[in-house]
């Protein structure tokens, strides 16, 4: 039995689809082992959203043949297909699969391991093996249409499970290399995501996220444009049918494009119980002028609008978001004026990014890029208003009764409690003598435990 590894990198899409290949593995006889462990083959799933993840990619793939130089060493993913020329000048990748071939994940290794049989015994040995398998195993991703089914049975987690129902970007904004990675919309059958929550349903889970590349493109065409609101129908009929599905408590979102947030849009998933009132709107900048560089395609006034739309359809939401601080050009007012926007929303969580220039986009070749100083100054001050932001949400639940739903144990500051969340997302300990891991319990919120944490007694 030969022994494999995996090592994942970035989004939450590659960590269900990293998931999903390691079952596909363990299925066929696979032994799974740690990464950190001497093993026959390691599996690294890539990123490359960024130029520092794309370093991170290369730095597992060579720490990984370094703990075993007789290993095979797969790199998998985005780094893949948006690095071709590196991939075949790295001696330590030996494989090579794209974004679109991660289904056959097993007949690509076996085909793999069969020609490597082969060549050991002839005279180019081992090294002269094509790492695609003659461009079979990396696809031109731009070209496909299909979206690739893959099923999670089960996860690391046991009380809640990410589901991918999209793949791929149709928006190309300007400091964006995704559309290249993940090629353009494909979006999956809606049968195959429920057939998917059923079966968690029915292994136990209680909660489950729905994400994707660009979930609020769900349903558009291969050829379609950019996000059209009018899709959100699409994505609206996918979380009703999976409302239906028994077991299942609760169903989170990932994250949204802000032009989907419509009175209608809003007015439906509150008629859902099952929703959990947390939503991530994508808002990368607070500045009009910012946003058009970007290309963002929405002005603060609709962002602002769309928060607007939530907070009057669900009680207190947790409305969360990403900002990039120091893209090129971003003039002291315009700084500013994202300041004043933040500060106006009031967001339950932020998470800030010092723009990180990324080779074979539009914003790597513009005009005046801000210093590393600058982006650091910035997004220190947009993390402190985060922390206070942040607290202030949580504090406003002591006091309150809380519906948990708990996920583990966890020690914190020297005790044992179990840990969970809220529907809004609100991390919460309590103290239960009985196991009540997977059991969503009624608790009173007394006081802060640390910073992130509300400490509840369970009712």
């Amino acid at each position: 039995m030969k022994s494999v590894a995996f090592h994942n990198l970035g989004c939450k899409v590659n960590s269900y689809e990293m998931d999903v290949m390691q079952q596909f593995l363990q299925k066929r006889g696979y032994e799974i082992v740690s990464f950190e462990q001497k093993a026959d083959i390691y599996i690294i799933n890539t990123c490359t959203v960024t130029n520092m993840a794309d370093r991170k990619s290369r730095q597992m793939i060579h720490r990984a043949k370094k703990q075993n130089p007789d290993a095979i060493v797969v790199a998998v993913g985005c780094y893949v297909q948006t690095a071709s020329e590196r991939i075949e000048e790295d001696d330590c990748i030996d494989l090579a699969i794209g974004n679109n071939r991660k289904k056959d994940i097993v007949a690509i290794v076996e085909e793999f391991l069969a020609r490597r049989r082969d060549a050991s015994g002839g005279e180019g040995g081992v090294g002269a093996l094509d790492k695609t398998l003659s461009g079979t195993t990396v696809l031109d991703i731009a070209k496909e249409q299909e979206y690739e089914e893959m099923q999670m049975e089960t996860t690391a987690e046991h009380t809640r499970a990410y589901i991918k129902v999209q793949d791929g970007c149709n928006q190309f904004c300007s400091y964006c290399v995704i559309p290249y990675a993940r090629g353009r919309v494909r979006s999956r059958k809606p049968e195959h995501v429920v057939e998917e929550v059923r079966a968690l349903a029915k292994a136990g889970y209680k909660e489950v996220v729905l994400t994707g590349i660009h979930l609020s493109s769900y349903g558009l065409d291969f050829r379609g444009e950019a996000y059209n609101v009018t899709q959100s129908s699409d994505l609206l009929e996918l979380i009703e049918k999976v409302h239906e599905v028994e077991g299942i408590c609760r169903i989170r979102l990932g994250s949204l494009e802000p032009r989907i947030v419509t009175e209608e849009f809003a007015k439906r998933l509150s008629g859902m119980p099952k929703i959990c009132p947390h939503f991530h709107l994508s808002l990368q900048s607070g500045c009009d002028s910012v946003l058009v560089r970007m290309n963002r395609r929405y002005t603060c006034a609709e962002f602002a609008e769309g928060v607007r739309i939530l907070r009057e359809y669900f009680e207190h939401p947790a409305i969360t978001t990403d900002v990039i601080t120091g893209f090129p050009g971003e003039t002291e007012e315009e700084f500013a004026q994202t300041v004043d926007f933040l500060e106006k929303i009031k967001f339950f969580e932020m998470h800030v990014f010092p723009y990180s220039r990324r080779e074979g986009t539009v914003a790597a070749n513009m005009p005046d890029q801000l210093t590393e100083k600058v982006k650091k100054e910035r997004s220190a001050r947009l993390l402190e208003m985060d922390r206070e932001h942040s607290r202030a949400y949580r504090e406003y639940y002591i006091g309150r009764n809380l519906q948990v739903l708990v996920e583990q144990k966890q020690m914190i500051e020297g005790r044992e409690y179990y840990v969970g969340h809220t529907p809004d997302y609100v991390k919460v300990a309590v103290l239960s003598a009985e196991d009540i891991i997977n059991r969503e319990v009624c608790c009173l919120a007394t006081d802060m435990l640390c910073e992130d944490t509300v400490f509840a007694q369970k009712n």
